[in-house]
């Protein structure tokens, strides 16, 4: 079209033909021509007035512009690709972990569970609830021991007797417990002896024993002479009281 358009001869035959019957070529022939004459008419000028100032700013500012638009879209293009990036190798690890690290762990999280289960049970089996006290005696010391000598006794509904003494006098024996009836002091029943190196002792109470009737406690200073009698030498006494 061009060609047509700046060739100063006529077309040929064909090309006149064509033109005649294609109203789209024809305008554009037409137009092509209108900007040749006008190119034309231009050819004697010399000495164009120079653009003005704010023109050439305008252009400036639009190709900075357009670069920074440019550089924009490059770094964000590269940081979506570096997001893609990093999900990409999160998957890519989720993936790679062996299959049976969870079940693994869960089965032991469940064994945990289960032991600790067991172990609190078993402690809140054995765990007793706390004997009932039936009966308490406190110890005083007889006129021959210090004063500062005393002592607790506890009886159990269990059948155990707690006796808890302090600053007895030294001997060179050992310290025995006995339930005497204070209607007759010669009858009595003896629980047991304390330990040489201890002030606390839990001793059974024989079976039938009558508290009723055995209710004064006494511990004696009783010497290794093989007698399972009483020695005569209280040092502590109290009288049980339901």
């Amino acid at each position: 079209m061009i060609a047509i358009a700046l060739a100063e001869d006529s077309p040929e035959g064909t090309e006149t033909g064509h033109l005649a019957e294609c109203a789209a070529c024809h305008d554009e022939v037409e137009a092509l021509r209108h900007v040749a004459g006008l190119g034309a008419e231009a050819g004697d000028l010399r000495d164009l007035p120079p653009p003005p100032e704010h023109l050439w700013q305008s252009i400036e500012a639009g190709i900075r512009e357009d670069a920074v638009t440019t550089g924009l879209e490059r770094k964000t293009g590269r940081e979506r690709k570096t997001d893609l990036e990093r999900k990409r190798e999160h998957r890519e690890k989720r993936r790679s972990r062996p299959r049976w690290l969870v079940p693994a762990l869960a089965a032991a999280a469940a064994a945990i569970a289960a032991v600790a289960g067991t172990i609190t049970v078993e402690r809140l089996t054995e765990r007793q609830p706390a004997a009932e006290v039936t009966a308490r005696a406190t110890l005083e010391p007889l006129a021959t021991v210090p004063p500062s000598a005393g002592g607790d006794v506890r009886v159990l509904a269990d059948q155990q007797v707690l006796i808890d003494v302090r600053n007895l006098p030294l001997t060179s024996g050992f310290h025995e417990v006995w339930l005497l009836d204070p209607d007759d002091p010669a009858k009595m029943v003896a629980l047991g002896s304390l330990a040489a190196d201890g002030t606390e002792a839990a001793l059974p109470l024989p079976a039938g024993t009558d508290l009723n009737r055995f209710r004064l406690v006494d511990v004696s200073d009783e010497p290794h002479d093989g007698d399972a009698t009483h020695s005569g030498r209280s040092l502590l006494r109290g009288t049980l009281e339901n």
